[in-house]
């Protein structure tokens, strides 16, 4: 015989199950990937805008210039020397130097080196546009609080193919997960002897749509021996040393047709 009880006990299931269930989905809607953050990051600091805009800015006296043309993204670096204009240009064919309007030899080292120092600068000034070129590889490492905040941590690493002579380094971002802006980048890199930098952004500005931010550029003391994966550890505890400012000035941006 079927009682009050037993039916009031099988609702309660009910109810109970499909709240679980309920539960259950939302927490998989939840879920989030690597893949996702980073489309969020660059959405939320400019999305399409970064394709269609012509970009100069003066980073430690020289211009830099970001424009597109048929044969896809030019970056300049230019420099005033003594009365001379040198023009640095880095193209998807190559690398051309070009002395007040006259195309000049360069060594193919230098070349590559110039080359690698451009692509550097303006790297660093469009993130977190470059992360979804088509060399790089995203993992989500899971969420950590820094300074009081709680961020999404990826982990940035580059095929060798398309990944540029510095494939081998290795980066970590932190990821806002309220505004989705990379509050901090570290990277680990092998030139040179090799090292680790901890950078922290500052100064940030939305110019014609497009999120541009200052860096406080640090590295770890002689004595500190960590992985790169935990070097937001050293910075929380103030154990890295201040090196240098990564700072943008003059900012121009031209939006072109985004259509």
């Amino acid at each position: 015989m079927i009682t009050d009880y037993t039916l009031t006990m099988k609702y309660l299931i009910f109810v109970i199950s499909v709240f679980l269930l309920i539960s259950c989905k939302d927490s998989a809607k939840k879920e989030i990937t690597a893949q996702q953050i980073v489309d969020l990051a660059i959405e939320r600091a400019g999305g399409d805008l970064y394709t269609c805009s012509h970009i100069d800015f003066i980073f430690r006296d020289r211009t830099y210039s970001l424009e597109y043309a048929d044969q896809g993204k030019v970056l300049k670096r230019i420099t005033e020397a003594d009365s001379s204009t040198i023009v640095d240009i880095r193209k998807r064919n190559g690398f051309e130097r070009v002395i007040d309007n006259n195309v000049v030899t360069v060594p193919d080292s230098m070349a590559r080196k110039y080359a690698n120092s451009i692509n550097s600068v303006h790297y660093f000034a469009y993130l977190p546009y470059g992360l979804n070129d088509p060399a790089v590889n995203k993992r989500l490492l899971g969420e950590r609080s820094l300074k009081g905040k709680r961020y999404y941590v990826l982990e940035i690493t580059f095929d060798e193919l398309d990944g540029g002579d510095d494939f081998e380094d290795v980066y970590i971002y932190w990821i806002n997960k309220e505004s989705f802006a990379p509050d901090y980048l570290a990277y680990e890199f092998h030139v040179d002897g090799g090292g680790m930098r901890f950078r922290k952004a500052y100064n940030e500005r939305i110019i014609e749509g497009i999120r541009f931010v200052d860096y406080s550029n640090y590295k770890p003391a002689e004595t500190a021996s960590i992985s790169i994966y935990d070097i937001d550890k050293l910075f929380e505890d103030d154990r890295l040393e201040l090196l240098s400012r990564i700072e943008l000035e003059n900012i121009q941006v031209n939006v072109g047709n985004c259509n």
